[in-house]
């Protein structure tokens, strides 16, 4: 009786011990648990918007350690990691007992250190809490921070980690950093031998380093291979082949494309670790070596920034905001798309489309292109030259300066710059100064970006869209109006398209236009398809003058080579809408023939003083009730010119609507048969035509 009370004293003495022990231990594991938030700090990536590294950031450290897990690796570097590290990694709980105590025997018998014993838990501890000292301290500190690592992660999370901090020599850290540095690719698909390397440069990372030892990184790799053989985790022939193959002899820059974007969407979120643009990276990176290859045939000095955009959605496709980001001479650290410079012709399209709308002229219109004086302002052309009598087509073709003063003198620079609002983009005046004719000429700033979103209101006739700032989606619809009325877009494209592109360049099915602001200064050139539209500029950023620039010689091959290889190009321009035609001269009618002038050919008295005239449909027009896509019926598209606002349009005599200000109106037949349209100006004055309508 008195053994069996010893022994169960002693039973109770171990129990108590024993629990002790587990409280002491999880007071420990509670009060000093593993450094995990500090083990978090990672490089900030910008992502294009399929999820594509753009560029990385180094973190506080200098370390380029990019979040890693099992889904962003190649499958067949999980399986060899795990067959050379730890064999038993899924089935111990931090520590393997067999292994230690095989490292313990080894280390008996032979007086050293034969194998180690270290599982993937306690590689991930020694990351985490690296220590500088190898002492045996030192590892059962490492043994219970792997415990306390099984605790709290599982088997991914912690594998997670290992792929994210395993060190790759200098200040390389995780396997896609290291990937990216040696084979110039992301993880996701490896050859036998890329994993084979990635799976040994961890154990002595500077002593492997492949483009400085050569001889120990292929050492390294065949012990892998052969481990990884004996696991049957690759057959024979797939070691055969990887213990064949080269070796990388330069660690690579890991990817710093549209560097601009990228330090922007820092300072827009400066905590968050992911920043997903709307850029795409084969276009982003198409455009950069676009713009080094061009910025290497400038002036030293001269930058040039391109920057293309989805019409159709307002996502920034991709942005280069100087020729060469790390290029001092060009202050290559400057974002020149969002730099406000004078865009010199490129708004003319603007004018015309106005002109187009009020139906003040057509294609074929005749314009004067002489010298001229507007209450003292006297533009003259780019070269110092006139072509006297041309049509409204030729003199926005060529970019005459007096017709396109001519034009907006007769629309009014204030209605320019509402309408130019109403897409979002508000143009940057001289101090105190009212709109004036000079902005036909250049005579506001502009940013790049701004410029396109114009340019991207007439290639998405039917609504404009706010550009986003390529950091998120935005696609923002602006106003319930286009910027222009659908056939006035189209007639701006119409001419646009068919100008030559630049002797050389390579076709690419666009609408574009091209600036040179005053003293040569900017050069600017803009074009469009279907869907998408691009924009380039080039000139210094101190504003200098860059003698010899042009838009048409120095932009525009730029803008047809880029847009030729961006991989985008393609979409044709839309079909002309309803009422939207371009007449012969003979077919015009009287009132279109000429521009501004009189029967005399002087220079007449303004639009206002004309009575009305009914430009569309002309007189005994035969009308097709047309259905749109989904067979509702389409509206006729009304024309008139001249005349005194407001004007009422009537149909056999009766009001249609309220009266308007506009030259334009929408009238939905009733039926079939012959009708007679009617507009009366603000003096009464009217004008009419007969018209049939039929199915």
């Amino acid at each position: 009786m008195g053994r069996a009370r010893r022994i169960g004293a002693s039973l109770g003495v171990a129990a108590m011990a024993a629990t002790a022990s587990i409280f002491a231990l999880d007071w420990a594991d509670r009060n000093y648990p593993p450094p995990l938030e500090e083990a978090r700090e990672i490089s900030t990536e910008i992502l294009d918007r399929d999820g594509q590294l753009l560029r990385a950031f180094a973190t506080k450290e200098g370390l380029w350690r990019l979040e890693t897990t099992v889904d962003d690796v190649d499958p067949a570097l999980l399986k060899m990691l795990v067959a050379y590290e730890d064999r038993r990694y899924e089935s111990h709980s931090g520590v393997d007992l067999m292994a230690l105590g095989r490292a313990a025997w080894q280390l008996a018998a032979n007086g050293r250190i034969v194998s180690g014993a270290s599982t993937l838990s306690m590689q991930v501890a020694r990351l985490i809490e690296p220590r500088r000292e190898r002492s045996l301290t030192a590892k059962l500190i490492q043994i219970a921070r792997a415990i306390q690592l099984e605790r709290r992660l599982s088997k991914t999370e912690i594998l997670n980690l290992y792929l994210t901090h395993a060190p790759y020599g200098g200040n390389l850290e995780g396997v896609r950093a290291a990937s990216l540095a040696w084979f110039g690719k992301e993880p996701k698909r490896l050859s036998t031998a890329e994993a084979a390397l990635l799976v040994a440069l961890p154990q002595l990372p500077e002593k492997r380093r492949p483009d400085r030892y050569r001889d120990n990184a292929l050492e390294a790799r065949k012990r892998v291979l052969e481990r990884a053989r004996e696991a049957d985790v690759v057959d024979d022939t797939e070691v055969e082949f990887a213990l064949n193959a080269s070796l990388p002899t330069v660690r690579r820059q890991l990817p710093a494309l549209a560097p601009h974007l990228a330090e922007a969407a820092r300072r827009k979120a400066p905590e968050a670790s992911t920043h997903q643009t709307t850029i795409l990276r084969p276009v982003q990176e198409t455009l950069e070596k676009v713009a080094l290859e061009a910025g290497r045939k400038l002036d030293p000095k001269v930058s040039l920034a391109l920057l293309m955009a989805d019409a159709t959605t307002g996502e920034i496709i991709a942005e280069v905001g100087a020729a060469d980001y790390f290029d001092a001479s060009r202050s290559g650290w400057i974002d020149m798309t969002r730099a406000e410079r004078s865009p010199g012709s490129a708004l003319k399209p603007f004018i015309y489309g106005l002109a187009f709308e009020q139906g003040l002229v057509a294609q074929e219109t005749i314009v004067e292109d002489r010298p001229a004086d507007f209450f003292g302002y006297r533009p003259k052309n780019f070269d110092m030259q006139y072509q006297g009598d041309v049509s409204i087509r030729q003199a926005l073709q060529l970019s005459l300066n007096v017709p396109a003063v001519r034009l907006l003198d007769a629309v009014g620079p204030s209605r320019l710059m509402v309408r130019l609002r109403r897409a979002g983009v508000t143009l940057k005046l001289p101090p105190n100064e009212a709109p004036g004719l000079g902005i036909a000429l250049g005579g506001a700033g502009i940013t790049l970006k701004d410029l396109v979103q114009l340019y991207a209101g007439l290639a998405n006739r039917e609504q404009p869209v706010r550009l986003g700032d390529g950091i998120r989606d935005l696609a923002e619809r602006i106003d319930e109006e286009p910027l222009f009325e659908p056939s006035a877009a189209w007639t701006v494209a119409d001419v646009l398209g068919d100008v030559l592109p630049p002797a050389g360049s390579p076709p690419a099915g666009i609408a574009y236009k091209t600036g040179t602001s005053y003293g040569y200064r900017d050069a600017w050139s803009v074009g469009y398809d279907g869907r998408y539209v691009l924009g380039v500029w080039i000139g210094r950023p101190d504003n200098a003058a860059v003698p010899g620039i042009s838009g048409y010689q120095t932009a525009a091959p730029i803008l047809f080579e880029a847009f030729a290889k961006s991989g985008l190009a393609g979409t044709p321009l839309p079909r002309a809408p309803t009422g939207a035609n371009r007449l012969a001269a003979s077919d015009l009618p009287q009132s279109l023939r000429r521009f501004s002038v009189n029967a005399n050919g002087l220079i007449a008295v303004s639009a206002r003083e004309r009575p009305p005239e009914i430009v569309y449909p002309l007189e005994g027009s035969v009308l097709e009730r047309g259905k749109g896509p989904d067979g509702e019926a389409l509206p006729v598209v009304m024309k008139m010119q001249a005349g005194r606002a407001p004007f009422r349009w009537l149909v056999d005599g009766k009001p249609m609507r309220e009266s308007t200000r506009r030259r334009t109106g929408e009238w939905h037949p009733e039926g079939i048969g012959q009708s007679t349209l009617t507009v009366i100006d603000a003096e009464g004055r009217a004008a009419s035509v007969n018209v049939f309508v039929r199915n």
